[in-house]
């Protein structure tokens, strides 16, 4: 899986969020209020390829400016932030040829954030390695000072689960359950939440799942597989493509856009079968959230597989 490894610390270049900070709010509100949905996504898809154009030819300059204070996400060392992600995006271990984005999809995440998935393929190598040719990413933008940042990217190189005997055992063993970090309020709500929504997919039950997700949702899992609405996410997920025995949810963290929008990084775990083949994975997993009313509901998710480091 050493592909995927890199693939995913290629496509975590184009990550984006942000928050208004107060002098900007109504200036940043009233341009979000009067422009239509269209023209934020194609705005948001010109930024994408920016990221991809200034990781290609290793601009450390573009990172500063382009990522949020509050970025988080998934790469070749495993979780980043801000000063990792700049570290990683401008190093000297990838060589990209070219990159192509396709099948775009936007969707806005309250007044001030957006969410954009798109299918991506990558022609290069990351330490030494070929990159896989295709991969489900996602980045979240919100408005910081007037501007879209980068807050969030993470991506999962599509697979066939049936193509190999392990196509996502990463012999990563799991880790024993941390010792708690500081976590607020917030965190610790979405995290009971995870896990619940974990252990309802593992018994297949649609009707839970339901109940604690959103009106709108979208998921990109392990083996890079777009389910673009909650019809088709709940059909998956209750369906018999997994039978799955253990799971957990560990070292748990959010990083809050705005008092009802959250994102929460994690590690997970799951041990069983998805496609009649063996599954004992480690995941690197991201979870939004949108707070209706006092209740948190699980609105997007991306799991990628996690990546042993090396030795």
């Amino acid at each position: 899986m050493t592909k995927i490894k890199c693939f995913a610390a290629a496509l975590v270049l184009t990550s984006c969020a942000a928050s208004v900070l107060p002098s900007d709010a109504r200036a940043a509100n009233t341009a979000e209020k009067t422009a239509p949905p269209a023209t934020t996504k194609d705005a948001l898809v010109r930024l994408e390829n920016r990221a991809y154009d200034a990781w290609k030819s290793k601009d450390a300059t573009f990172w500063d400016t382009f990522l949020s204070d509050k970025f988080v996400g998934y790469g070749l060392s495993g979780k980043l932030d801000k000063a990792s992600a700049k570290d990683e995006y401008t190093g000297n271990d990838c060589e990209i040829k070219s990159y192509a984005l396709s099948d775009e999809q936007m969707r806005l995440l309250g007044e001030r954030a957006a969410l954009i998935t798109y299918k991506t393929s990558v022609d290069g190598t990351c330490g030494g390695q070929k990159m896989p040719a295709n991969s489900w990413a996602a980045s979240i933008y919100v408005r910081e000072g007037g501007r879209w940042k980068g807050v969030f990217h993470a991506a999962s190189p599509i697979v066939d689960p049936r193509a190999a005997a392990k196509p996502v055992d990463n012999q990563a063993p799991a880790a024993p359950e941390p010792k708690p970090a500081a976590r607020d309020a917030a965190t610790d709500a979405m995290l009971a939440v995870e896990r619940t929504v974990w252990e309802d997919w593992r018994e297949h039950d649609a009707r839970k799942l339901s109940d604690l997700t959103a009106t709108d949702i979208s998921f990109i899992n392990i083996f890079g597989t777009y389910l673009a609405s909650k019809a088709d996410a709940l059909k998956d997920w209750s369906g018999t493509g997994c039978d799955v025995k253990r799971v957990s949810v560990t070292d748990a963290a959010g990083t809050m856009l705005s008092p009802t929008l959250g994102i929460l990084t994690f590690t997970g775990t799951a041990d069983g079968t998805c496609g009649g083949q063996p599954v004992n994975s480690v995941i690197w997993g991201t979870s939004v959230y949108v707070k209706d009313g006092n209740a948190w509901k699980w609105t997007f998710g991306i799991n990628t597989p996690a990546r042993r480091k090396a030795a």
